[in-house]
């Protein structure tokens, strides 16, 4: 019997024993850098030619490792190796599928400091950022083992006189798992070991600036007792191999999270009936957000809530689907929230995600840093620059956090999404003003209020129009079990991650009705 789900307790590094243990794992990943990690196709290890270098972001003549990169020729072989172990596979018991996302638990569990340091050095991840992601992708393995187990259950039928009447959950097919590299670990981790739990087989297809961490991952589920051929580790450029993915006709789901465009593309490619396929295709798909908080003139402590909107813009440097990139204040109390955001906003310091002491790491790519500079000069046309607003010292791609205020709704930088550390503050005229600006977007993902006003909170609660409403806190910090996740209109398909609906995506009902 099952203990009920808790969340994964965060790593403390105030201890010193704690710093010294992660300054020692971070030296021994350093250590590995260089090493050349081959494909998994049918259980077998491919090593290519061409290979995926995974650079250090905060010092790119650094590189974390050579993955081995598909070709469309084996991005078809994996699709056709999945297909082949899923009827193996599928048969397994839910309560033996779950046992392998346990042990995986666990073994993360031992290896936690390890993985916190590669996500370090090879997505720029502050050390507590860091920590969180590999403690949710234990979170998810702890919830959808049991939600599995939930699922394999006989599920409630009215029974009709003279029948028995069942219905039941069945496996889909191949999936193909595409996760972002921001969450590389967790998002990967989450949408493999779902769709791995409720029966289907993975083609798993990791991001190109962080395919080590995924390697890792997939090395974990293997040494937790998952059989070969049931998982394929198939890196590679999403247009020379992704679209093979994606337009398989042998594959039955495609799991993303990414951007808007990548994820219109896979919908459209995915609904195109294949010569051979029989289903339709399933697409799970989170998209990304324009997230926004509102400050409202009630507030319990303005600055709290400005320290609390800083938190979500530059946290992980705004690299968050989540992250909070408009802060929509009212006027009475716009100049007061301003000033405490720029104070909260200058004493963030900028640095090697390898130092404790830097809360602010470098963006994941040069080109990222790129489209984030173009993004800010944009703004200076847009807005009034309150702080930030160029490189910051160090040879990675180090970005000040940068702000600006009295930005009009339908300026570009309040409109469209930057992934990056770019806050734009706008002013409401009123708390109706305020929820018109709030939803005035495409997106509809996170969202947050703070106000001591009833009314307004239940306003909020039935006209915020996102996937996830915070209610005075912010907007970033999604927790398994607690706040599913995923968001409406061209955030994606509301999948909700880490919650009981999830699994469903990845399964079938079935109805049998016997006569007596």
């Amino acid at each position: 019997m099952l203990s009920p789900f808790i969340n994964e307790t965060y790593l403390d590094f105030s201890i010193p024993a704690n710093r010294k243990s992660m300054m020692d794992a971070i030296g021994l990943v350093e250590g590995t850098f260089g090493r050349h990690y081959p494909l998994n196709v049918g259980g077998k290890e491919i090593y290519t030619d061409r290979e995926i270098a995974s650079l250090n972001p905060s010092d790119p003549s650094q590189v974390v490792g050579f993955v081995s990169s598909a070709t469309p020729e084996i991005a078809d072989q994996a699709v056709r190796a999945a297909h082949e172990a899923f009827a193996a596979w599928s048969s397994w018991q839910p309560e033996a599928r779950a046992r392998i996302l346990l042990r995986a638990a666990a073994i993360m569990r031992r290896r936690r400091l390890e993985l916190d340091a590669v996500e370090v050095l090879e997505a720029g991840k502050p050390w507590l950022e860091a920590d969180a992601d590999v403690a949710e992708a234990i979170d998810f393995c702890e919830f959808y083992a049991r939600e599995a187990i939930r699922y394999g259950a006989p599920q409630p039928t009215v029974q009709l006189p003279g029948e028995e009447d069942t219905a039941c959950y069945i496996p889909c097919g191949v999936t193909v798992v595409i996760p972002p590299w921001n969450f590389p670990l967790a998002i990967a981790c989450g949408m493999t070991t779902a769709a791995l739990v409720a029966g289907n087989t993975v083609v798993l297809k990791p991001a190109s600036p962080t395919p080590v961490i995924a390697w890792y991952l997939a090395q974990i589920l293997r040494e937790a007792g998952l059989p070969e051929g049931v998982l394929q580790f198939c890196p590679g450029s999403g247009g020379a191999m992704g679209d093979t993915l994606v337009a398989h006709p042998l594959t039955r789901i495609i799991a993303f999270t990414g951007s808007m465009s990548v994820g219109i593309h896979i919908n459209e490619l995915a609904s195109k009936v294949q010569p051979g396929q029989i289903w339709l295709k399933r697409v799970i798909a989170e998209m990304g957000g324009k997230d926004a908080i509102v400050v409202c003139d009630d507030a319990d402590d303005l600055c709290e809530a400005a320290r609390g909107a800083v938190a979500a813009a530059f946290g992980y440097q705004g690299q968050k689907c989540s992250a909070c990139s408009r802060l929509i204040v009212m006027d009475e109390v716009y100049d007061k929230v301003v000033a405490c955001v720029v104070e909260a906003t200058r004493e963030i310091t900028v640095g090697a995600s390898k130092d404790l002491a830097s809360r602010m790491g470098p963006v994941i790519t040069e080109s990222a840093m790129k489209s984030i500079m173009a993004y800010i000069e944009i703004g200076n046309g847009e807005g009034t620059l309150l702080c930030g607003g160029f490189r910051a010292e160090g040879p990675g791609y180090f970005l000040q956090p940068t702000v600006f205020g009295d930005v009009k709704q339908g300026a570009r930088i309040e409109q469209e999404e930057i992934f990056g550390p770019v806050l734009a503050i706008t002013r409401a005229v009123d708390f109706d003003d305020a929820l018109r600006i709030a939803n005035g977007t495409i997106y509809g993902l996170t969202g947050a209020l703070y106000s001591r006003s009833r009314q307004r909170l239940e306003r909020a609660r039935r006209e915020f129009h996102v996937g996830n409403l915070y209610l005075n806190r912010k907007c970033t910090g999604a927790m398994v079990g607690a706040h599913p996740f995923g968001g409406f209109n061209m955030s994606g398909t509301d999948s909700k991650a880490g919650g009981r609906d999830y699994l469903a995506l990845f399964m079938q009902g079935k109805s049998v009705a016997e006569r007596m």
